[in-house]
C-alpha cells in the first residue's frame, strides 16, 4: 500500500526524523490560513498523488503569496495530474501539501528496500539527489552505495558511517545521519515497510539534514497489524477495478489487452497470461480468485473483469485441488447467469474431478467453450478475441 507524501512525513515525524513544517489542505479556502499557520514569506505547494514526476508536470510550485497558492489549489484540486509514472488519465488530486520554503545547499538520495538474496534491509545512498536514481546508477554508479543492515545489529553506526562517506557529510551531519539511519530502520521494521525513499534528502543552508520528500510503501500483507496505517489508504489513487478487487480479497491487476483472465493461483495466472501471449493474444488483466474459487468469488471476479470495456472474451483457467472441479463448474455456470455475461467464455478445468466438471459445462444451457488443454483453450480465446 502506498502512502501520500504528507502521510509518509507524518510517520517520519513520529520517528523523530527531520521534516519541513507543513499543512495539508483539501480546498482553496484553506490556503491562506495554512500559510499563516506555517509562517514565513514563501511556501511550496505540492499536489498529493501516488506518482513521481510531479514537479516536471506542474504539480509542485514555489509561491510567494497565499493568492498564488489559491490559484494552484483551484487549478489542481478535483482534477487529474499526469506524470511520466501515470497513465494518460493521470491521478486525481484531492489534497495539497503546503510547506515552508527550505533553502537548500545540497541534494542527496537515500532509500531502503528489502534484499531477499541477503535477507537484509539495504540502504541505498547517493550524493546525487533530486534526480532519477536509475540514471545515476547507469551513468555514475560510483556515486551510489548499497549497505545491507540487520535490525538490532550493533554494527549499525558503522554502516551509517559508510553511507555518510559516500554522501560526503561533515562530522556534524554524520552524527545527525547516524541517528537518522537508526530511526529509519526502526520505522521500516516496526511499520512493515517494503520501500522507503527520500529524494531528495537535503542539506539546508544552515548545514542540517532534512527529509524534503517521503515515499513510503507498506507491505499490504502486514496491514492487519497496523489498522492506523490502513486508515491512510486512498483508493482514489488506485485503478477502480483493482480497488474493488481488494475490497473482495481478490488479486487483480489491470493490463491493456482484451482477454480477461480468471484463475486460482498466482503461478497459474502467470502461466495463463504467458500462454495467451504465446498464441498472439493480449491479457486484459491478472485476476486470482484464490484457492477456494466459490460461486460468490467467481461472480465478483466476472463483474470486475466485465467493467473493462476492452474485454472481448474471458478465459477461466481453474485447477481443482481441495475444491472439486465439478463444484467449480456449477459455480461458474451460476455466476455467468447471475452476472449476465454476454461475451464468449472459455473454461479450462484441471485437477480434482476435472472430467466431471467438464461434463457439467458441456451440458450447460448457456454457451461455454469447455476445453481441457490450456494451449487449446488459450488459442480459442485468442481466436474469439479477434
Amino acid at each position: 500500500m502506498n502512502l501520500h507524501e504528507y502521510q509518509g512525513k507524518a510517520l517520519f515525524a513520529e520517528y523523530n526524523l527531520p521534516v519541513s513544517k507543513g499543512k495539508i489542505i483539501y480546498s482553496a479556502d484553506e490556503v491562506t490560513d495554512a500559510c499563516n499557520e506555517i509562517g514565513g514569506t514563501s511556501w511550496v505547494v505540492k499536489a498529493q498523488v501516488h506518482a513521481g514526476g510531479r514537479g516536471k508536470s506542474g504539480g509542485v510550485q514555489l509561491i510567494n503569496t497565499p493568492e498564488d497558492g489559491i490559484k494552484f489549489a483551484e487549478k489542481w484540486l478535483g482534477n487529474n495530474l499526469v506524470t511520466y509514472q501515470t497513465d494518460a488519465k493521470g491521478q486525481p488530486v484531492n489534497s495539497i501539501l503546503i510547506e515552508e520554503c527550505t533553502n537548500i545547499s545540497q541534494e542527496l538520495y537515500l532509500s531502503a528496500v528489502i534484499d531477499r538474496d541477503s535477507q537484509k534491509i539495504v540502504f541505498i545512498g547517493s550524493s546525487e539527489g533530486g534526480v532519477n536514481i536509475e540514471d545515476v546508477a547507469k551513468n555514475m554508479p560510483e556515486k551510489i552505495i548499497y549497505q545491507g543492515v540487520v535490525y538490532g545489529d550493533k554494527s549499525l553506526p558503522d554502516s551509517a558511517l559508510n553511507i555518510a562517506k559516500v554522501l560526503k557529510l561533515n562530522d556534524i551531519q554524520t552524527n545527525q545521519f547516524i541517528s537518522m539511519i537508526d530511526n529509519l530502520l526502526r520505522l521500516f521494521v516496526e511499520k512493515d515497510l517494503s520501500l522507503l525513499e527520500i529524494n531528495p534528502l537535503v542539506i539546508t543552508d544552515s548545514g542540517d539534514l532534512l527529509c524534503l520528500d517521503a515515499k513510503v510503501n507498506i507491505d499490504s500483507n502486514a496491514l492487519f497489524r497496523h489498522p492506523e496505517l490502513l486508515e491512510m489508504y486512498d483508493e482514489t489513487q488506485e485503478d477502480p477495478q483493482e480497488a474493488e478487487a481488494a475490497k473482495n480479497d481478490l488479486s487483480y491487476v489491470s493490463l491493456d489487452g482484451n482477454i480477461g483472465c480468471m484463475v486460482n493461483g498466482a503461478g497459474l495466472a502467470m502461466g495463463t497470461m504467458d500462454t495467451i501471449k504465446f498464441y498472439g493474444g493480449n491479457p486484459a488483466n491478472f485476476l486470482d480468485v484464490g484457492g477456494t474459487a466459490t460461486q460468490e468469488r467467481v461472480a465478483k471476479a466476472f463483474k470486475i473483469i466485465l467493467e473493462d470495456p476492452d474485454v472481448k472474451v474471458v478465459l477461466v483457467n481453474i485447477f481443482g485441488g481441495i475444491v472439486r472441479c465439478d463444484l467449480i463448474a456449477k459455480g461458474i455456470i451460476a455466476a455467468i447467469k447471475e452476472v449476465e455475461v454476454k461475451i464468449p467464455v472459455v473454461v479450462r478445468l484441471e485437477g480434482n474431478s476435472a472430467d466431471k466438471g467438464s461434463k457439467i459445462l458441456s451440458k450447460a444451457d448457456i454457451k461455454i467453450d469447455s476445453i481441457n488443454d490450456l494451449a487449446d483453450a488459450a488459442k480459442k480465446a485468442v481466436e474469439l478475441a479477434k
